[in-house]
């Protein structure tokens, strides 16, 4: 084989110089999270929000909270946070009930 030239031996090194730094990046790149840690995070959150809805509400029937529509903020992140909850429970039930019905 005949080599190109200095432009095919600088396209060759520019093409190991990018394969290096994909390899190091790949290496140092971590999954983040995976599915059932979000998953477990997001109920958290959820839980969190109703929790903290349960108090304000607590604390304005005991007179300790007078804005009325921080409590109804509050309520209604909290439902919103449940209802979200409640649909990705539904969808991944419907797809794993999908899955187990797939013939072999």
């Amino acid at each position: 084989m005949t080599t190109i030239g200095p432009i095919g031996s600088s396209l060759g090194s520019a093409h190991a110089q990018v394969l290096k730094r994909a390899e190091q990046a790949l290496e140092t790149q971590k999954p983040s999270e995976g599915f059932t840690d979000r998953i477990t995070n997001a109920i958290e959150q959820v839980a969190e929000a109703q929790n903290k809805t349960a108090s304000l509400t607590k604390a304005y029937e005991m007179g300790m909270e007078n804005d009325i529509s921080k409590v109804m903020v509050s309520q209604q992140i909290s439902s919103l946070g449940f209802q979200m909850t409640l649909n990705v429970r539904n969808k991944v039930l419907s797809a794993y009930k999908d899955i187990m019905n797939m013939p072999v």
